[in-house]
């Protein structure tokens, strides 16, 4: 299906032009019917030749209905401007035309009507030269009169070669419908409608509103019931759910797939730079209208600003906005840079901010956003429109960090980890967590990738060769080494323990670099003397008793209850009813 929106000044004959293309009257209230008059969003379609199913979004041209213009054409990828051949070129078709420039509307055809009431050459002239300053240069320029149906057949032809000349949107992409009406059908509740740019949109989807949640119970496109629909297409929606303060401008979008934010960072582009926008403009994105803060962020001329909106939307690096101001009837194109940008506190922030946005056009660049950000989640880069792909950057878990940043941060570790043994000589090893937090970093996976030789990582601590016992610690830990190589589970007393000046942050410091086992508080043994003392156990008759294993192990209840213990936890040894225990591991002595 393709979709296109009708763009024009007011009794320009929009409507009667769509009635002629399609056969169906795209006003559907009563009152517009009365008055000869859009007010709301017509909808209409027809199937041609070559081009296959068209559905026309038919906007009101009245300049107290642009909100609702805007909502209309804000989704849709292609345009029919409307201009009549006698009358002058006219404010609304001004406003339309760079309301559609603004939206980076490319692909679109002009369509010069009442061309049986007069001359229609210069109007085609005049459109002509309009268009070829905006997106839609180059547009056909086609008289027609949709009440005699002169020019017809050529305005279709026209309109189906740019048809065919439209990008293909992904079936697969995020969904992010807005929704332009709400209604109740009696016996199937809320239905909601609106364009689907792409995507695909299933019987049975959740979609979010905010927090909420919705399901979709039906789906019909074009008038017919369907089980699933792919962008780009007019779709009605039957919900099931949630669908409370649901209504136009609302974004229904794939769960957790997108930012939803207040703030976002943006270029400003327009005919109107010295003024600029005011303080308290409004923002239309979509079918969505909202009111926002404008804050310059540098100097006016680049355009760079931040704006803050009245409620969080769905938005991603490249959207395309309109900011308009309703005193002065201006319009700014809006290109989004980022929708997740940093807070601005010290003193300069703001034009920093622009600096390091001024060469950004709304190109979602993984490059590029690292380098601004430093760091970043891949889910977070994925919902704001940036693809985490393969690069030049390190990854971390869930993580992605710039190589610049990385090579910063790598350059400051051995500092910390020398500072750090010199304040804590039993614990020179410094945990993965202590040097985020020095760093300021979110996650202690992201310190990992950093360390470089003769660093190492051991244990989830960061180690340094050159950072070992103290001397007096060393020596009393190979005293205590050599007494348990002649007897392994000989475990010293704690009278021996404080004779060699061993407290229990040194033993635990001994642990910690290798040298010792800690069975229990203030009892050590070999680093892998459980296995050992697991491979002596199974050679007694199985299952064995306590004092069993005290007479081979060659020690004393106060070494071999614990340790037993710990070879239970280890799953070495078995503790059956009766308190008699066998060797769990076949083959252990090997």
């Amino acid at each position: 299906m393709h979709v296109i929106a009708t763009a024009g000044h007011v009794d320009h004959g929009k409507s009667t032009l769509v009635r002629a293309l399609t056969g169906t009257d795209p006003d559907r209230l009563a009152e517009e019917q009365r008055r000869g008059l859009t007010i709301e969003l017509g909808y209409a379609w027809t199937a041609w030749p070559g081009a296959g199913d068209v559905a026309f979004v038919d906007v009101p041209g009245h300049e107290r209905f642009l909100t609702t213009m805007l909502a209309g054409v804000g989704p849709v990828p292609a345009a029919l401007l409307v201009v009549a051949a006698d009358d002058p070129w006219m404010p609304q078709s001004a406003e339309h035309l760079a309301a559609l420039d603004a939206l980076g509307v490319a692909h679109g055809v002009v369509a010069v009507t009442r061309s049986d009431l007069a001359d229609p050459a210069p109007a085609m002239a005049r459109a002509a030269g309009e268009v070829g300053r905006t997106s839609l240069i180059g547009a056909p320029v086609v008289a027609v009169s949709g009440r005699t149906g002169n020019g017809l057949d050529e305005l279709r032809a026209a309109l189906a070669t740019m048809l065919a000349r439209l990008p293909v949107p992904d079936p697969a992409a995020d969904v992010r419908l807005w929704v332009d009406r709400r209604f109740t059908v009696r016996g199937a509740g809320t239905v909601v409608t609106g364009t689907l740019p792409a995507g695909t949109v299933r019987v049975g989807d959740t979609l979010s509103h905010g927090e909420r949640t919705v399901r979709v119970r039906g789906v019909q496109a074009l008038g017919r019931d369907a089980e699933a629909v792919s962008g780009t297409a007019r779709v009605a929606l039957n919900l099931t759910g949630d669908v409370g303060g649901i209504g136009r401008g609302t974004p229904l979008t794939t769960p957790a797939a997108w930012h939803h934010t207040e703030v976002v960072d943006v270029r400003l582009r327009g005919d109107d730079h010295d003024a600029g926008p005011p303080l308290s403009p409004q923002l239309h994105v979509g079918a969505a209208d909202v009111a926002v803060r404008h804050r310059p962020l540098g100097d006016a001329a680049d355009g760079i600003a931040r704006l803050t909106l009245e409620r969080p939307l769905p938005l991603r690096v490249g959207d395309r906005m309109v900011l308009r101001d309703p005193g002065r009837r201006a319009l700014w194109r809006v290109d989004v840079l980022d929708p997740d940008p940093p807070r601005l506190r010290r003193r300069g922030a703001s034009a920093r901010r622009a600096a390091q946005l001024a060469g950004a056009d709304g190109t979602p660049q993984l490059a590029d956003e690292l380098a601004r950000r430093g760091l970043a989640r891949r889910d977070r880069l994925r919902r704001i429109g940036v693809d985490p792909a393969a690069g030049d950057h390190l990854e971390a878990g869930p993580w992605l960090l710039s190589r610049a940043l990385a090579a910063t941060l790598a350059q400051r570790l051995p500092g910390l980890v020398e500072e750090h043994a010199r304040a804590h000589p039993l614990d020179p090893d410094v945990p993965l967590t202590v040097l985020a937090d020095r760093l300021r970093l979110p996650d202690p996976q992201l310190v990992a990738p950093l360390v470089r030789p003769p660093l190492q990582v051991v244990g989830g601590r960061v180690r340094s060769p050159g950072s070992g016992l103290p001397a007096a610690v060393a020596a009393a830990v190979d005293v205590v080494r050599g007494e348990l190589a002649t007897e392994p589970f000989a475990a010293p007393t704690a009278d021996r323990l404080r004779e060699l000046g061993l407290d229990d942050r040194a033993l635990g410091a001994a642990e910690r670099a290798g040298l010792l086992w800690r069975v229990a508080p203030g009892l050590v043994l070999l680093p892998g003397a459980d296995r050992d003392a697991a491979a002596r156990l199974a050679r007694l008759e199985q299952p064995f008793t306590t004092s069993a294993a005290r007479q081979e192990l060659g020690t004393s209840r106060r070494v071999v209850l614990p340790l037993l213990d710990r070879l239970d936890r280890s799953g070495l040894t078995r503790r059956l009813a009766d308190d008699r225990r066998q060797v769990a591991v076949p083959g252990v002595e090997g």
